[in-house]
């Protein structure tokens, strides 16, 4: 295995003089071959050499980034523009470590429309995941009110598919025959024809309804003259909806007709809350929010990552002609090349001194200031949460990680347990994890919460106990405090299985009783003296009811599974496969139920005579006796 180019000064010095001095991007990578950071330059071998200087003030990050350095790669571009683009695309397919300086944090939501699709959904979303290359997403939104209402709006003045599943198997819904659905599900509207309406829609979350209105109003004319009245209404009506969108949202600023973006924050210690405002035509169509890591980078890096981050996903048309910048970017001509190119036309970036344009950034910084204010109140709250229940257990230190467990039946029947994970007191969802419950014991008509939790645990901890010199105390995955939903009984089973597997003591372990909130702790008989309105119970019955809620969706979802498969079961013949077969096709029983045999014999897997016998299942009084 390689050993960093710290270590090795003879090895960085011929790595660092094989850079060229032309523009490109470079690439970091660690002793596994793992890429740590993304960077470009329009001289690579001056960027890359500032890394390893022992004058370089880097800061905390990047320092830890550099140490970590075993082999440098780099890509040569004929202009800067293109290293910024190539840059852009790496970062998008590879997510480095060190290149993660925006947080999605999920506070704001997106509008997603799925293009990869053949008739394309639009919703609103809190998960940013590319799951195809042509899905869109817009956002994020701050004002998640107006979002869903300008969404409602939209689907009232535009035809839109309505349910994301069909109400009837053969038949179009009410939504049809309100002209508020074309019958997507159906088919009553081609793809093509669909889309065309899709992309006008996409138009007002672009900024553009100024455009779309025009090109409304047109078609409103021709439709008039060629005495198609009743299309020329409708057109009409979407006109009007479409000005009461945009009726209250006036900015003042001088020349009405150019786009523009406006981009500042605040900062603290710790965090960058970023807001960009989005003016077309004088009127302000969108206001964006992002969340960033303060120490990662100074303001104008901050804001010029914000800004290649944002415009990377967005379509040429969306890019405005004017962006207004609150602090100059370090390489502010690069990103106006290579926006004039993505448009096709000269794309302008000004850091505004006087006049309504720098009026227009002080309102975008109070507005970054709002939200830096709100997330220092919630970490101020946090961190007094994680003080007293520190005090109250008598630790050492702040709890970073807390993990919260919960088991989730009814009888005994799909019995399923949950893990919910905070770091530092706030939601680490990404660290959930759900249990099947495997103990036999644990079926039907006979529950054992004790035993259910005392497997969880051991599953948890297994690694751990098969080997004995895994790191545990200063291992992220290692948790400070563990919570158990329940009482003296839970709490015990769980430690009398943990002692045996030999890693108790050095684990923290509480739970927490429903009734009362009460606290228990190992080898105390009592409950801890506590109220239960004090900041550190309050976090704990966070924890507790996210890691109930995270139990009971499961719990819920695997008895609607076993639910859907009871009867089908019961069919002489038909396996699991060809069940996925039957309800991936028909969506539900009932529908099985109403389909004919010839219409069951379509299904993969399913030849006439099984189809037949599924028939015969739920229409017994049709065969002849």
């Amino acid at each position: 295995m390689v050993e960093p180019l710290l270590k090795d000064p003879d090895r960085l010095g011929a790595r660092l003089k094989e850079l060229p001095s032309s523009p490109g991007v470079y690439l970091l990578r660690d002793k596994t071959d793992q890429i740590l950071y993304i960077g470009k330059s329009k001289r690579l071998r001056s960027r890359v050499r500032s890394y390893f200087r022992e004058s370089a003030s880097l800061g905390p990050r990047l320092e830890l980034m550099v140490y970590q350095v075993a082999d440098i790669e780099f890509i040569v571009t004929d202009t800067e523009a293109e290293a910024l683009a190539l840059e852009a695309n790496l970062i998008k397919q590879h997510q480095p470590h060190f290149n993660v300086l925006l947080k999605d944090d999920k506070k704001y939501p997106y509008l997603c429309i799925t293009w990869s699709e053949t008739y394309p959904r639009i919703f609103i979303t809190r998960k940013r995941r590319m799951a195809a290359a042509r899905d869109r997403y817009y956002g994020p939104y701050v004002d998640t009110r107006l979002l869903r209402q300008t969404l409602a709006l939209v689907k009232r003045l535009f035809p839109l598919r309505q349910r994301p599943q069909p109400l009837f198997k053969d038949r179009p819904c009410l939504n049809y025959d309100l002209g508020r659905c074309p019958g997507v599900c159906q088919k009553r509207i081609s793809p093509e024809d669909y889309r065309k309406i899709l992309n006008k829609v996409a138009m007002i979350f672009q900024g553009r309804t100024g455009e779309l209105i025009e090109t409304l109003s047109q078609q409103m004319q021709q439709a008039a003259a060629k005495l198609n009245f009743e299309q020329a209404a409708r057109l009409r009506d979407q006109i009007a909806g479409l000005h009461y969108l945009g009726a209250d949202q006036k900015v003042s600023l001088p020349d009405d007709t150019v786009s523009r973006d406006a981009i500042a924050l605040a900062a603290d210690e710790h965090h960058a809350c970023v807001q960009l405002f989005q003016i077309r035509a004088g009127r302000l169509v969108g206001r964006l929010a992002f969340t960033a890591d303060a120490q990662a980078a100074h303001p104008g890096l901050i804001l010029q990552r914000v800004l290649e981050s944002h415009y990377a996903q967005a379509d040429p048309v969306e890019i405005p002609a004017e962006i207004l910048v609150q602090v100059p970017l370090p390489e502010s001509e690069l990103l106006e090349d290579y926006l004039s190119q993505t448009k096709g036309r000269k794309v302008s970036i000004l850091v505004p001194q006087r006049q309504l344009k720098a009026d227009l950034i002080d309102m975008v910084a109070r507005n970054a200031e709002h939200e830096l204010t709100r997330i220092q109140n919630v970490g101020d709250r946090t961190q007094g949460a994680l003080r007293d229940l520190a005090e109250i257990l008598d630790l050492a230190d702040m709890p970073h990680r807390i993990e919260g467990y919960d088991i989730s039946h009814i009888q005994g029947a799909d019995a399923v347990a949950s893990r919910v994970v905070f770091i530092d007191g706030l939601p680490a969802k990404h660290h959930y994890r759900h249990y099947k419950i495997r103990n036999p014991e644990v079926k039907t008509g006979h529950s054992d919460d004790f035993a259910s939790l005392a497997e969880v645990l051991q599953r948890r901890f297994r690694r751990y106990t098969t080997d004995p010199n895994l790191q545990r105390h200063g291992n992220e995955d290692w948790p400070d405090l563990i919570m158990i939903d329940g009482g003296k009984g839970q709490l015990s089973a769980v430690t009398t299985a943990l002692a045996d597997s030999g890693i108790l003591e050095d684990l923290t372990i509480i739970s927490l009783a429903k009734q009362r909130e009460e606290i228990f702790i190992p080898n105390l008989g009592h409950p801890l003296p506590t109220d239960p309105e004090q900041p550190g119970v309050q976090l704990l019955r966070r924890l507790r009811d996210e890691a109930h809620r995270f139990a009971l969706n499961f719990h819920r979802q695997k008895r609607n599974e076993r639910m859907r498969r009871s009867r089908l079961d019961e069919i002489p013949g038909l396996g699991h496969q060809r069940q996925k077969e039957l309800l991936a096709t028909f969506r539900s029983i009932d529908y099985i139920r109403m389909a004919t045999p010839e219409q069951l014999a379509t299904v993969p897997g399913v030849g006439p005579r099984l189809a037949a016998q599924i028939y015969e299942y739920f229409h017994p009084d049709s065969v002849p006796r």
